[in-house]
């Protein structure tokens, strides 16, 4: 099951919003032919459903199909709807409508899946905004409310290991694929404005790191978090300091 920006990836996002015979995982529909042939039980009430999400709709029965994994792909914006969602997927084993059971009596627990740890982010709004991070922090503390335990995930994105690790070998395979180079990777710089995810793990990495003041990290704040190798006040310097450093000062 998908759990994102139903608005941006309906299509990536079809399981959120399928029916099931009896159950509908979202609230009204304006296809009434499809309200017609279904009589509704309303997972989520007070959410209905727009023209855009009907467009990616299917019909299956989750009586009979094992949601056997949760994955947040993006930043979900009715949290409400999927934390009960995921909630239900979760203390069911998988099966929506079905009995709850503690994740530690079951025989295959769904499996969690997080892609971006970020609790900040940062848009045109003056503050940063709530990411993916904060909704992993809500759901993790309705379900411990619900059961009395957070519930065990898998964590990706930034600063994850992993996710450097991926980066590297892409532009290994890029670099071979193009120019057939086949000596160790070249300096690699992360360009960032968020301590916590982007300085954090390029250090980790062991990558030259810039923190970048025209994010989430305001230098009014006082010093980052997590030390860099530079500051710059923006993208561009960033980017012409590494070069510089790369090619002795001849930028």
């Amino acid at each position: 099951m998908l759990i994102g920006d139903t608005a941006m990836d309906s299509e990536k996002c079809t399981l959120l919003w399928m029916y099931m015979p009896g159950i509908h995982l979202s609230g009204p529909s304006t296809n009434s032919a499809l309200m017609n042939a279904i009589p509704p039980r309303f997972v989520a009430p007070a959410f209905g459903s727009n023209e855009a999400e009907e467009k990616a709709f299917k019909v299956a029965d989750f009586s009979k199909t094992q949601i056997q994994a949760v994955f947040v792909f993006h930043d979900p914006r009715n949290w409400s709807l999927d934390i009960q969602v995921i909630c239900d997927v979760i203390q069911s084993g998988g099966i929506i409508g079905g009995p709850y059971e503690p994740a530690d009596k079951q025989n295959s627990p769904v499996e969690l899946i997080f892609c971006n740890p970020d609790l900040l982010w940062r848009s045109d709004f003056d503050m940063p905004r709530l990411g993916q991070g904060a909704f992993k922090t809500a759901f993790q503390g309705v379900y411990k409310a619900l059961t009395g335990s957070e519930y065990p995930y898998v964590q990706y994105g930034k600063p994850t290991a992993e996710t450097y690790q991926y980066a590297a070998q892409t532009l290994r395979d890029l670099l071979k694929e193009k120019w057939a180079w086949s000596g160790p990777l070249p300096p690699v710089y992360m360009v960032g404005d968020n301590p916590e995810s982007d300085i954090a793990g390029a250090n980790a990495a062991h990558w030259p790191s810039v923190l970048v003041g025209t994010g989430v990290y305001d230098p009014q704040q006082g010093p980052p978090s997590h030390p860099p190798t530079h500051m710059a006040d923006d993208v561009e310097s960033a980017v012409l300091w590494a070069m510089s450093r790369e090619l002795g000062g001849k930028v």
